[in-house]
């Protein structure tokens, strides 16, 4: 079977050792284990970066080779954040509420304490105690939990209703869209339970290594990043091989004549749908961590509108074009947002990246979406399928007697 997977997927090998010697070297150069090259926080933007590939790999598979535009990915994303957020929130405020209280005269109670957290979190946004959906809040397993549960249940939800209705194409983008528009309004409200606007925030402190520095944290995080980016790309390799990648491609290209073969195509579109969700809450559950806060802005429908360019520009219908344009657009957003890039002076006009960091994006998408369709992934087939050089023709053998 695995020999069969890599036949089909010669890209495996070749991307398990290029991320290996990528984190190898980021190991080497980085403070905590290495010659200290490369500071905690560019650590923490390539861990960050890893999670996007993987959520990019999430969205290639279920538009690159399902054939659906889903303008949503990032609500899933931004789901797995708030669930693990909620855990690394509540343990860190109780640390802190329990050391406040540790001198005083009458030592407080369970409830007295919980009052405390809840009032030490919820303060900003007028409240104090605890809504419903943080019931679990002070469980990791329950919250490591939810992190897969919550994102794969709306999306099994979602998609069962969609593609039972057979909406397609751009009516189905839409429908994506509005759902990541009504999740997020809602996570803008106070009352939602999730601070509103505030979002959750102090999420790189994590409670078991309060006296752990951030560059072993960072590390740590990005190895566990990789780990993840590693095993996600050889999961989705497998689901698109095979028996049932060649139905998933077929639904793509053809749907109509699919359904007409005998398969079942709304069961095949939800498992990937859904399979994607999970693992693109995976994903947030990693990313959040290290960027220590999230807010329902990482929800909006904009940030699901640019994984989708990642894609385009990385070339879709490729595990590894997902890959190369998750990972070229975030590192190429952080050198011109975080001030790498120096402004041009034109004299009557000065351009700052910081502004026209967007425009240059989109003018990139367009570039790429009328000149290169495949993405900057194409590249990788014009060499892999490049003619070998024809030998010269044998002489005859009357030639040779002459």
């Amino acid at each position: 079977m695995t020999r069969t997977l890599i036949r089909e997927n010669p890209s495996i090998p070749w991307f398990l050792a290029i991320l290996a010697a990528f984190c190898l070297g980021v190991t080497l150069m980085a403070e905590a284990t290495g010659v200290g090259m490369l500071s905690t926080s560019f650590v923490k933007t390539l861990g960050k970066t890893l999670c996007l590939c993987l959520v990019a790999i999430a969205m290639d598979v279920v538009w690159g080779y399902c054939g659906i535009l889903s303008l949503g990915h990032m609500a899933f994303f931004g789901l797995g954040g708030y669930a693990i957020g909620m855990w690394l929130m509540y343990a860190r405020t109780e640390i802190i509420v329990t050391g406040s209280l540790a001198n005083a005269p009458i030592p407080p109670t369970p409830a007295e304490i919980e009052d405390a957290i809840a009032t030490q979190i919820f303060g900003v946004v007028g409240a104090n105690e605890f809504p419903l959906i943080w019931a679990f809040a002070d469980s990791l397993a329950l919250q490591l939990l939810m992190v897969v549960l919550v994102p794969g249940l709306l999306a099994l939800v979602f998609g069962w209703l969609a593609f039972r209705s057979r909406v397609t194409g751009v009516y189905l983008s839409i429908l994506t869209q509005a759902m990541t528009l009504a999740l997020a309004l809602y996570l803008f409200q106070n009352d939602s339970g999730l601070r509103g606007n505030n979002g959750l925030s102090g999420l790189q402190n994590i409670p078991f290594f309060r006296d752990t520095p951030q560059s072993v944290i960072s590390i740590a995080f990005f190895w566990a990043s990789a780990l993840a980016l590693a095993l996600g790309y050889v999961l989705f390799a497998w689901v698109v091989s095979g028996r049932m990648g060649s139905v998933i491609r077929g639904i793509r290209d053809n749907e109509a004549r699919v359904r007409f073969l005998g398969y079942h195509v709304e069961g095949f579109k939800l498992f990937v749908f859904t399979l994607s969700a999970v693992v693109a809450g995976i994903a947030g559950a990693l990313y959040y961590p290290q960027a220590g806060i999230i807010n329902p802005a990482e929800v909006a429908p904009i940030a699901s509108i640019y994984l989708a360019v990642w894609v385009a520009i990385g070339g879709r219908g490729r595990l590894y074009g997902a890959v190369i344009g998750a990972a070229f657009v975030s590192l190429l957003s952080s050198w011109f947002t975080g001030g790498g890039a120096p402004d041009i002076d034109l004299g009557v006009y000065e351009i700052r990246w910081t502004d026209w960091w967007l425009v240059l994006l989109g003018l990139s998408f367009v570039a790429v979406t009328l000149f290169a369709p495949k993405g900057i992934g194409g590249l990788f087939d014009l060499v892999a399928r490049r003619p070998a050089p024809t030998a010269a023709p044998a002489r005859t053998r009357a030639e040779a007697a002459e």
